[in-house]
């Protein structure tokens, strides 16, 4: 397992944008499929993005496509989930998970066993 610290959360009015960040503590992230997935109060923990180099492309859900790009750093130190266009129903706290590429199968929260803290996002005028 590797330790995942997650940042760049905050407020933001609807229409904003927000980067978070996932990072790596003490190992880089090349070896790892890296997913986003948040949480809303009373919901269910859902996935937003992954990516995964035995994939084509990053997953997207298709409530954020074309809103929000997923993608690693040179380094492969960290991850980032860039946000556009934020919603009032993207408010969420966002969890950054990792696991590796080997066993990685699929965008789903019990394929992944890293997991960080989360961060809070709250888009609201």
């Amino acid at each position: 397992q590797v330790q995942l610290v997650e940042s760049g959360g905050g407020l933001v009015q609807p229409g904003g944008s927000l980067r978070l960040s996932c990072a790596a503590s003490g190992s880089t992230l090349g070896d790892y499929a890296v997913g986003w997935f948040r949480q809303a109060p009373g919901k269910e923990r859902e996935r937003v993005s992954c990516i995964s180099r035995r994939d084509d492309g990053p997953y997207y859900a298709d409530s954020v496509k074309g809103r929000f790009t997923i993608s690693r750093d040179n380094a492969e130190k960290a991850v980032y989930l860039q946000m556009y266009s934020l919603k009032p129903e993207d408010t969420a706290v966002y969890y950054c998970a990792a696991e590796l590429e080997t066993f990685y199968r699929a965008c789903v929260p019990e394929n992944f066993g890293s997991w960080g803290q989360g961060t809070r996002v709250t888009v609201s005028s």
